[in-house]
């Protein structure tokens, strides 16, 4: 292993260990506190942009498989773990996190205190931060940093957004059989992909769906006449990174559909589109929320569900204007979920696809599908 220095925003510089690739990378550094699911939150295209430190102190255990991909590739910056294990051990393991990290770019950092990481982001908010296994000199790395644009001016859906449209056909992970099921659909529907998750698409599939994932650049034009001419019946909009009030392009294009009544459902950076599009901006958390085991409870049936949750951004209360407020966080009452008034449109800012779990939330593609 390598050595590795990493040079905090706040003026911090630490000394660690690399695995994965090297090299010299910038990006927002945040907390993840799943216990589960390294792998899918590795290559989940929602951490583009960003370092993730796992409060987990064991990672790599299990290794990592081609099945277990949530995308095509790993598109955070970097992980931070306090303990990094090269020689997993699991019947599924097909290599080590270490590969998936050298293939896709992705620096990995070990040997260092993931708890003090974890409680200055509580202090102090998400911030900025520089890694490298080349230069180790305090002001070279602040001056990297302090020259290098920050996540909320980078429009890193460019990046993960597929280029040519294809249909999804699969569906949730069978554990008897190790293959993931192709159920019947009845109805058919676009997926916008702004950085699309493949769990979220399996949920779709699952509850009736037929996906056919499309570039963010389709036009509202070409979305509104497929839903004249029968061809879909809604418009699901994905997750994805960074600040979504830079993305003026999908606003203006959510902007049309709501106005022509297209069916709509987003989650997690769909959610906070769709917010915009109706005029009322985002604001970014303190820390954002990130993990595997956050209360949200349904504000209809009061049941509390435990959920995935992956987002820097939240919308306003004051939606409520417009909006139905259908969950909240019981972290911090913070808005969760939300049916609009005016518009057949839905959305959650939690990740009811959870992958491997928790799976309490998993209905609400069913409420979606029984929309359409």
């Amino acid at each position: 292993m390598k050595k590795v220095s990493v040079y905090f925003e706040n003026g911090l510089l630490l000394e660690a260990k690399s695995f994965g690739a090297t090299g010299t990378a910038v990006g927002e550094v945040v907390f993840n506190t799943s216990l589960t699911g390294y792998q899918e939150i590795v290559t989940d295209p929602s951490y583009a942009g960003q370092f993730v430190t796992f409060t987990m102190p064991e990672i790599g255990n299990v290794g990592c498989n081609a099945q277990d991909m949530e995308s095509k590739g790993a598109y955070c910056k970097g992980i931070i773990v306090r303990s990094y294990q090269d020689r997993p051990s699991n019947f599924r393991c097909e290599e080590p996190l270490s590969k998936v990290l050298e293939r896709y770019g992705v620096l990995g950092i070990t040997d260092i205190d993931t708890r003090f990481i974890t409680k200055m982001l509580r202090e102090e908010g998400a911030m900025m931060m520089v890694a490298s296994t080349q230069i180790h000199e305090k002001e070279a790395l602040k001056e990297i940093l302090d020259t290098s644009p920050r996540i909320e001016k980078i429009n890193y859906i460019e990046q993960v957004s597929i280029k040519e449209p294809y249909i999804h056909n699969e569906a949730r992970y069978n554990i008897k059989t190790f293959t993931y099921e192709t159920p019947q659909t009845n109805k058919r529907i676009i997926a916008l992909d702004f950085g699309i998750k493949r769990n979220i698409l399996n949920e779709l599939t699952h509850a009736g769906m037929e996906v056919t994932v499309v570039p963010n650049t389709l036009s509202a034009e070409e979305i509104i006449a497929k839903i004249d001419n029968k061809e879909i019946d809604g418009v699901f909009l994905s997750n994805g990174p960074g600040d979504p009030l830079i993305l003026k392009e999908e606003q203006e294009k959510i902007k049309k559909l709501l106005a022509h009544k297209v069916p709509l459902f987003g989650i997690c950076l769909g959610h906070q589109l769709l917010s915009i599009a109706h005029g009322y901006d985002t604001y970014k958390l303190q820390f954002g929320h990130h993990g595997g085991n956050h209360p949200v409870m349904h504000t209809s049936t009061k049941k509390v569900e435990i959920t995935a949750q992956n987002h820097n951004y939240n919308v306003p209360n004051n939606i409520t204007e417009v909006a139905e407020v259908t969950h909240i966080n019981l972290f911090d009452n913070t808005i969760e979920g939300v049916r609009y008034k005016d518009a057949p449109a839905m959305s959650v800012q939690h990740h009811p696809e959870a992958s491997p779990g928790p799976h309490e939330s998993s209905y609400i593609f069913d409420a979606f599908a029984k929309t359409l």
